[in-house]
């Protein structure tokens, strides 16, 4: 049971909004009343005094929360971090989805030949990314949000700057086509770097 609340537990982390009880069942391969115990088990642990985190429970849902005593100190760091200004890679990263969308980490990753992984969650948080399994692909796509296209005051993503060359850029589509790791091609990354340059000033300004 200790290793199935381990992975229960890390399923509940990584998951940004509420999951059934069906689903965690049919990720961890078991069944849901073999879940049963381990969530009870779970929920008795966090709804501790003193821990910073609660198991919600509402009919068959469940996520992880902070603590209700928290709530204050938790609201102002969001704030804090969702207004803050948005760094570097988070802006390439973002210019990447947008102009090659829709997108998956890997392709993602492959363009900027680093892990997307936190940055692509901060700016799922943020409300510019958002994420759709693809059945077809057998993955994860990433896209633009509308939030996004309100941000920059926008009515259509085809209506970012350069948006149709880009998006069907030959040398990125060749960047795509090869192996994980490869390095870009000098004319795909001066492409790269003057769409990111044309986000530093659309993102940023006010």
């Amino acid at each position: 049971m200790s290793n199935l609340k381990s992975q229960l537990e890390s399923i509940l982390l990584v998951t940004s909004k509420p999951i059934s009880q069906k689903k965690l069942a049919e990720v961890l391969a078991v069944k849901v009343k073999d879940l049963e115990p381990v969530i009870e088990e779970l929920t008795a642990e966090y709804n501790q005094q003193g821990r910073g985190l609660r198991l919600l429970v509402n009919n068959d849902q469940l996520q992880l929360a902070s603590a209700p005593e928290n709530s204050e100190l938790v609201k102002q760091y969001l704030k804090d971090d969702l207004t803050g200004e948005l760094t570097d890679p988070s802006i390439e990263t973002l210019t990447i989805i947008a102009y090659r969308q829709p997108i998956s980490k890997a392709e993602l990753e492959q363009i900027r030949g680093v892990n997307c992984s936190l940055i692509i969650r901060n700016l799922m948080i943020r409300g510019l990314v958002e994420a759709e399994y693809n059945k077809q692909r057998a993955t994860t796509l990433y896209s633009v949000t509308l939030d996004f296209l309100k941000y920059l005051g926008l009515n259509k993503v085809n209506e970012l700057p350069d948006f149709e060359k880009l998006n069907n850029d030959d040398n990125l589509q060749k960047l795509l086509n090869q192996n994980a790791g490869s390095p870009q091609s000098a004319e795909a990354g001066r492409q790269e770097a003057v769409v990111e340059e044309v986000f530093k000033v659309e993102v940023r300004k006010e």
